[in-house]
């Protein structure tokens, strides 16, 4: 079974935006780094430009259940950082579960 933490402190998101390779969709934004660890340590953000506190819950809790439903798809050994775009608000559930798909499996590629 696949072993899967959250990213908590500052220094570890910081480290994933520096070092980390990035991939772009229309509603999210995955960073990724080798951890040197045998787990996946995952973690959610999306920045006051996405909206009032409201919206930007509502697009972290929609991106922590895209991942959770397709997260056998990464490979273990990464930390990796979703970033909410902008146009994340006017998206449905549906919308993003396809962008999240798309960008897991162009990230998944480039890990190596």
């Amino acid at each position: 079974m696949l072993e899967i933490e959250r990213l908590k402190k500052n220094r570890d998101f910081k480290n994933v935006y520096k070092k980390g390779k990035s991939i772009a969709d229309k509603y999210v934004v995955i960073c990724f780094l080798k951890n040197n660890l045998d787990m996946i340590r995952v973690g959610f953000t999306a920045s006051k430009k996405v909206g009032k506190s409201v919206i930007r819950n509502r697009a972290r809790r929609l991106m922590k259940e895209s991942f959770r439903n397709l997260s056998m798809d990464l490979k273990y050994g990464y930390d990796i950082v979703f970033i909410a775009r902008v146009h994340i608000k006017d998206a449905t559930y549906c919308d993003l579960e396809k962008s999240m798909k798309r960008i897991i499996k162009r990230a998944s590629k480039n890990m190596i």
